[in-house]
């Protein structure tokens, strides 16, 4: 074949790709105005029927003002028991865990060797009260009338002297009982203070001395629960201390439940850390439950004032967007309004004040706001209500509507 035919047959080739590519692309474009474009018609907005969402009237009740802190427990008196004399530890008298009253019988020590001193002084009490007697009937014979001149001054003075001697001595040996029956009765080791009894550090039989611990009493009722805040915070604590009694609770430390309230602010530190910026204060409870023991880490929730009034709505009402804070308000229409609003302190674990926008009253979408724009239709619905199941009617015209879209794309 020569070079002039390859050259046709290459031509028309060309020719032959290019109406196939052509008639190709123009079955595309026909179809744009198909069974999908209908489709996506049928999916505007603006033809889209009501939104259901859950909607709550803004509300208006007093609103506590709580500060909130991580505190600690700490025993209001705590007594390291130690005996005031040594020997041998004859029982333990109390039960480890066990609450004691002050007074109550904790310890015995051996009392012979003490009782025996004390026996020794008041001997010598009665041996020097006999001298004694001796000594004044002597005096007093020999400073008689009948017998003084017989009787040389010096004689006399030194009777005088001798009573006033043994007087001395006898005042010497009440002393020593004294004493020794102080001694005697650090024998018994009693509760210094009520509380409860915590390990005891040693056993009976050993021999103790002065200061060997025995065991440490812990004093719950009342108990105190220190806590730290945030200087920002000192103002408003100190407002509220000078306003009257604080009302302190003590919760778990899931803020879950309250464990113990009508406690109390007990004191304010009267420094801030500079470290941490932080001040100390101290709550003091009754604890007669033995909610709270020595030791345990509590969530403590501090009420300063109250809000008279205030304006609530559901946490999940309030949107943010570039502008702020907003909710979306029903009006009577059944449409949404968008209304800018600001929050407040929160109220319980679900719930807001809103110190702006709102006055109390208004109905407010709680739940399905991220589907609406404003001025859309809804269709309100209370909170745990659920939107009615579509009619029969409504099925078949929705149907039809489909039905008719896909017609109108048929071919042509």
């Amino acid at each position: 074949m020569s070079r002039f035919w390859k050259i046709v047959l290459l031509v028309v080739a060309v020719l032959v790709i290019a109406v196939v590519g052509m008639r190709l692309m123009g079955g595309k474009k026909g179809d744009a105005g198909g069974p999908a474009a209908e489709g996506r018609q049928g999916s505007d907005p603006a033809n889209a029927g009501p939104v259901p969402v859950t909607v709550i009237d803004a509300v208006r009740q007093d609103v506590p003002v709580y500060a909130s802190a991580l505190g600690t427990v700490a025993a209001m008196n705590t007594v390291t028991v130690s005996p005031q004399v040594g020997g041998q530890l004859i029982s333990l008298n109390f039960k480890e865990g066990q609450e004691v009253k002050k007074g109550d019988l904790l310890a015995q020590i051996d009392p012979r060797t003490l009782q025996a001193s004390y026996d020794e002084a008041a001997a010598a009490k009665r041996q020097n009260q006999a001298q004694l007697a001796t000594a004044r009937s002597n005096y007093q014979r020999s400073n008689s009338a009948e017998y003084r001149q017989y009787v040389a001054k010096t004689d006399l003075d030194t009777q005088r002297n001798q009573v006033a001697q043994f007087e001395s001595a006898v005042a010497a040996n009440e002393a020593s009982m004294r004493a020794a029956q102080v001694q005697l009765q650090y024998t018994r080791v009693t509760a210094p203070i009520s509380g409860i009894a915590g390990i005891r550090a040693v056993d009976a039989g050993n021999i103790v001395s002065a200061g060997t611990a025995l065991v440490t009493l812990t004093q719950i009722h009342p108990i105190h629960v220190v806590f730290n805040l945030p200087e920002r915070q000192l103002p408003a604590v100190r407002e509220a201390q000078a306003a009257g009694a604080v009302d302190i609770a003590a919760l778990d430390r899931n803020d879950a439940h309250v464990l113990t309230d009508g406690g109390k602010l007990d004191v304010v530190d009267n420094q801030i850390s500079s470290d941490s910026g932080t001040f100390r204060a101290r709550a003091l409870f009754d604890n007669a439950d033995n909610s709270l023991w020595p030791g345990q880490f509590v969530n403590v929730r501090m009420q300063l004032r109250t809000i008279a009034g205030g304006v609530v709505i559901p946490t999940q009402a309030v949107m943010r967007g570039p502008d702020g804070e907003y909710v979306y308000i029903v009006k009577a229409d059944s449409t949404v309004a968008m209304q800018t609003v600001k929050s407040g302190v929160e109220v319980g674990d679900s719930q807001v004040q809103i110190t702006e926008g709102l006055k109390g009253g208004e109905r407010v979408v709680s739940e399905g706001q991220f589907r609406l724009k404003p001025g859309a239709k809804v269709t309100a619905l209370k909170p745990g209500e659920t939107p009615a199941a579509p009619t029969e009617a409504e099925l078949k015209a929705a149907q039809q509507q489909g039905g008719g879209g896909r017609r109108s794309g048929g071919p042509r």
